[in-house]
């Protein structure tokens, strides 16, 4: 208490109106001045204080409330100062002048290290251009979702999107119409409820565990998939899954696709197969019924005209003879006809289940059954490395046996020359060739001569049906492969046929 008494008081000392002598202009100069100042140091700092509070996010915040500290202290010796006028409490205001320099001092200290930092905020210009390229990002944003929603608007499928924990959070036009929500309607809900009810109680389990390892693909891969519409209808679809990345985390989007038109095709498309083999079996079976009741009369015209060739020849007038060798012509060709027609019809009857078959010796075998054909002809057939595939040995022999006796029939002047072959054809798949240096074809008839009974040349030039090329591409598809022919007039011909490797049984 002493010590304020102390601190108050005037010591001895006069008051400084003395030194202005009192002068009223003088005094009251001083007295305005200082109050001024005084007041207007006391309005600084609760302007700065203000704006600390309400902008906490500025940097540096603190040098603020130094400097309030430093004004308060700088208003105080002002207002000293008009007491002092009249009083002479010198001690207290050195004692404020003494706070007030220790104020100023800690106050320029923390300011001169808060420099370099200060120096390194951006400026105004900086903030400018960096608002305009946050303005221009934003519109970009902007721009790029506006895109993107109108992509997803116009998407033929039904589009949904759903967060980690299956909430539904977007979706497209197609969506309502598909299912008859209002989107108002599935915003927010669980996609469960696009789902029935059959597959729903499990349906949490499978999304979890496609989060957990999120990739594109289809859902339910090899599963009969359904929707549920607003009505409570179902109705077969086809969903194909992706995730999405988004600052709210992984969002999962589905793009479901109506498939019942498809499934009504597929359908139809299984019936009209079933009917169409069954038309064929039975079509096949009629040929072979047809073709086997007609032998037996057929060879008794035969049988009949020929005995009448033989017994009344000469003792008729020359018609007589020449309608008889037509009858017995055509009787002869007839039963070779249905001979042949047996033969197509029987392809594929006596197939085996497929094995390993090494086709040099499936090679062997048909070239052993065309021994005679090749001596009579002089015909030289070689071959190249041939592989092992599995298939079915006794039709294939036939496929080679026919293309080398084609081969050698539709030959020029010169010997026969056949060469086999074999390639790769990429993947699984090996490509047969068979090619002579024949009489050729011309491209316009690479598609005929695989027609049943057609033929390039006339009987009294090659003998045949036209049903060895048939049976070739009978024998060929269904051991899986297909067959094509590559030739010129007068150029040979090279006959490819490919086959996988391992058959389709």
């Amino acid at each position: 208490m002493e010590f304020l008494r102390w601190l108050v008081s005037s010591g001895g000392f006069m008051p400084h109106g003395y030194c202005y002598r009192w002068v009223p202009g003088l005094v009251w100069l001083h007295v305005i001045s200082d109050s001024l100042i005084f007041l207007a140091y006391m309005t600084i700092p609760f302007t700065l204080i203000h704006i600390v509070r309400r902008r906490k996010d500025l940097p540096f915040n603190w040098i603020f409330v130094c400097f309030g500290i430093f004004i308060v202290a700088c208003g105080l010796t002002h207002l000293m100062e008009v007491w002092n006028l009249w009083h002479a409490t010198y001690w207290l205001a050195g004692l404020v002048k003494a706070v007030t320099a220790v104020a100023s001092v800690v106050t320029a200290i923390l300011l001169i290290q808060l420099v370099p930092e200060a120096l390194q905020l951006p400026t105004l210009n900086d903030l400018q251009e960096a608002t305009k390229k946050l303005t221009s990002q934003g519109q970009l944003l902007l721009a790029s979702e506006t895109k993107f929603r109108r992509i997803l608007e116009s998407a033929p499928d039904a589009i949904v999107i759903a967060d980690a924990q299956g909430r539904i959070v977007l979706v497209n036009a197609e969506t309502e119409r598909l299912f008859g929500y209002d989107r108002k309607e599935l915003i927010g809900q669980a996609v469960e409820i696009l789902v029935p009810g059959q597959f729903r109680e499990k349906h949490p389990q499978h999304r979890e565990g496609y989060t957990a390892h999120p990739r594109p693909r289809l859902m339910g891969e090899g599963l009969e998939l359904r929707g549920l519409r607003k009505d409570a209808t179902q109705f077969p679809v086809e969903i194909s899954l992706s995730p999405l990345e988004s600052p709210e985390g992984i969002l999962i989007s589905a793009a479901i696709r109506d498939i019942t038109t498809r499934k009504k095709s597929e359908a139809a498309l299984v019936q009209t197969v079933a009917e169409l083999k069954r038309s064929n079996d039975e079509l096949e079976q009629f040929a072979y019924v047809a073709s086997h009741d007609l032998q037996e009369p057929l060879r008794m015209v035969a049988s009949f005209t020929q005995l009448l060739a033989t017994r009344y020849k000469g003792q008729l007038d020359s018609d007589a003879d020449a309608f008889i060798g037509f009858a017995v012509d055509g009787s002869n060709r007839m039963q070779v006809l249905i001979r042949d027609l047996l033969a197509y019809c029987r392809t594929g009857a006596n197939a085996k289940a497929f094995h390993e078959t090494s086709i040099e010796s499936t090679l062997n075998e048909a070239l052993g059954n065309l021994q005679a054909v090749i001596a009579e002809s002089g015909a030289v057939v070689t071959h190249g490395a041939l592989p092992a595939i599995s298939t079915d040995n006794s039709q294939l022999v036939q496929v080679f046996q026919n293309l080398i006796a084609n081969a050698i029939k539709y030959r020029r002047a010169e010997a026969p020359r056949v060469h086999v072959s074999a390639t790769k054809n990429g993947g699984k798949e090996w490509t047969f060739s068979v090619r002579d240096n024949g009489l050729g074809i011309d491209p316009k008839y690479f598609e005929r001569i695989f027609v049943i009974f057609q033929r390039l040349h006339g009987r009294k030039e090659f003998e045949g049906t036209g049903i060895g090329l048939a049976i070739c591409k009978k024998i060929v598809e269904r051991l899986g492969g297909r067959i094509w022919v590559e030739s010129q007039p007068d150029k040979g011909s090279n006959f490819c046929f490919s086959l996988p490797e391992r058959g389709a049984n």
